[in-house]
């Protein structure tokens, strides 16, 4: 039986999560990608919160008409910067079971060039 793509990146996100986990030092960097957003959230699995979260809806990013790959870069660098206002400069990265390429590989080199260390 073939898996859809659902589930074959649900498989995947699972197998990841058993490795990838985070903490308030070094909080765990979440991204969702839809069709038309992109979404970044750091998480604290311990105690279950989510920290800061970040996404392409966001005010100052929303109005700039870019595509997608340069808005999921600006999210990267967003979230960054909120980071490290709250003093966190390291992060597990989780990719959500999405293939590193494209937008999510866009999202986590922003967040690099924003002072995230990964």
């Amino acid at each position: 039986m073939a898996l859809s793509k659902l589930e074959r990146r649900i498989r995947i996100k699972k197998r990841v999560r058993k490795v990838v986990s985070g903490s308030a030092e070094r909080p765990r960097m979440s991204v969702y990608r839809s069709n038309k957003e992109i979404y970044a959230q750091l998480v604290d699995d311990h105690s279950g919160k989510t920290l800061i979260s970040c996404s392409s809806r966001e005010k100052g990013l929303a109005d700039k008409k870019l595509p997608k790959i340069e808005q999921a870069k600006l999210v990267g660098k967003a979230l960054a910067e909120k980071a490290t206002k709250e003093g966190i400069t390291a992060v597990s990265f989780d990719r959500n079971g999405y293939l590193y390429h494209g937008r999510v590989k866009a999202i986590a080199d922003g967040a690099r060039e924003g002072g995230l260390n990964f």
